[in-house]
């Protein structure tokens, strides 16, 4: 096991303007008082999903033991953009950002393109970071915090016999024979292929598959993505998602998802690339990414002492993509919640206090959000048509205005009842324009 990583990678912090528990067969074994030692947990997954439930879980007087199998300079494809409220809510330094995107466009499978940002203010961007720079700060700040690191693959997890026995995790470290460690409590945050998800039978789901390019532009045209970042949308690049062109440091990300075609995925990135061509021309790809991310909750994300956060939750939303954001949230709370529920490792924990403390909350900030977003997605990536009316509406200001707002702060933008029946009449005009509404209805009459 790799001994306990202590950190001084600090940077400045960048600044920015009792309810009823569950009653079941494990609550009077849950207040059990752990002797000679403290509450000990596995994460397995050092993204920010797995950094943060660490930290939380170090920070809070619990043994942690964070799992990582991949170097620092290994991250998922992603597009990198995280919202506004992240970097203060999660102390992200400044150093970290590698643009200030003040500006989004859109561009329709026709090729119409609107600019989409016109009512950010002045001191309200979209960061951009590179997912190995961020997941590298995060993991040391949880060994800083306390948590032992283990670099290694964890091939499997052996389930207790009896209510308060340990869970063992089984790894490979750096290639060298197989060991365990003994846990009371184990957080999967090992992605959308999670192993610790099939390990306590957590159920199947639909997986999208990204797959991006990192693509180094000469200076002159790398000018033209300073503060811009890119979306397209239409059957060419993804027939159920869109397309995207981020500026990095020194390099764009061109990449697409699909969920129904997974196979044609590089079909579609050929589809993204010939829409850019004239921009990215001339241009070194220094990096390929593929990977898979997941489409919606997994039927079961607590089962037992066993919890699943960020992608193996399938924490992930439809229409936007996001989920970076979504990881590290689920991760601290998820930590948090099992400080609590063992009175800061004091105590052992069941499955009643991860899903009193954890899922509850859990869904009652974010259900809606997922639910919301899927519909979006529903109605407006189905068809070119429909396409088409996603990019007029998002020409409108009031829309601009409550997108930023709820994406930028994830709370839910109060709009104005006249406005909002402005925005219906207007997403109908659209779908009509678009001749998406005829076609729905004969769908719903047959």
């Amino acid at each position: 096991m790799a001994a306990k990583i202590q950190t001084s990678f600090c940077l400045p912090s960048f600044s920015i303007p009792r309810k009823k528990p569950y009653s079941n067969q494990f609550t009077i074994s849950a207040s059990k008082s752990i002797s000679g030692r403290k509450l000990r947990a596995a994460v397995i997954g050092g993204g920010p999903a797995g950094s943060s439930a660490a930290e939380a879980l170090a920070s809070g007087g619990v043994e942690t033991f964070l799992f990582e199998r991949n170097p620092p300079s290994v991250a998922k494809p992603c597009g990198g953009a995280i919202p506004l409220c992240m970097l203060e809510e999660f102390d992200i330094p400044h150093h970290l950002i590698d643009r200030h995107v003040t500006r989004m466009r859109i561009f329709s499978p026709s090729n119409i393109a609107v600019d989409f940002g016109k009512t950010l203010k002045p001191d309200e961007f979209i960061a951009m970071l590179r997912r190995e720079v961020l997941d590298s700060f995060l993991r040391s700040r949880a060994h800083a915090a306390g948590a032992t690191a283990v670099s290694g693959l964890v091939t499997g997890l052996d389930l207790p016999a009896a209510t308060n026995a340990p869970y063992i995790v089984h790894y490979t470290a750096n290639g060298s024979s197989r060991r365990s460690l003994s846990v009371d409590v184990v957080i999967g945050a090992d992605g959308a292929n999670s192993r610790v998800a099939k390990a306590i039978g957590a159920g199947e789901y639909a997986c999208a598959m990204a797959f991006q390019e990192r693509i180094k532009l000469p200076d002159e045209k790398m000018a033209h993505y300073e503060n811009l970042a890119e979306m397209y949308v239409g059957e060419d690049v993804s027939p159920d998602f869109y397309a995207w062109v981020f500026p990095k440091c020194d390099h764009v990300a061109v990449g697409t998802g699909t969920v129904r075609s997974k196979k044609a995925i590089k079909v579609y990135q050929r589809g993204i690339r010939e829409r850019v061509n004239s921009k990215i021309n001339g241009g070194k790809v220094i990096k390929v990414e593929a990977h898979p991310i997941p489409e919606h909750p997994r039927p079961i994300r607590v089962k037992g002492r066993v919890a699943l956060v960020g992608d193996a939750a399938g924490y992930v939303t439809k229409c936007s993509g996001e989920g970076i954001y979504f990881a590290a949230k689920s991760g601290r709370v998820c930590g948090n919640a099992v400080v609590k529920a063992s009175e800061g490792g004091e105590r052992m924990i069941h499955e009643a206090d991860l899903r009193r403390e954890y899922l509850k909350p859990w869904d009652a900030d974010y259900v809606s959000t997922f639910r919301f977003l899927d519909l979006l997605q529903r109605v407006f990536y189905g068809s070119n048509a429909c396409r088409e009316a996603l990019v007029e509406l998002c020409g409108d200001e009031y829309v601009q205005r409550m997108t930023f707002d709820s994406y930028l702060y994830k709370k839910l933008a109060r709009g104005r009842v006249w406005d909002d029946a402005h925005l219906f009449f207007n997403t109908v005009g659209s779908l009509v324009r678009s001749n998406v509404l005829h076609t729905r209805m004969e769908t719903f009459i047959l």
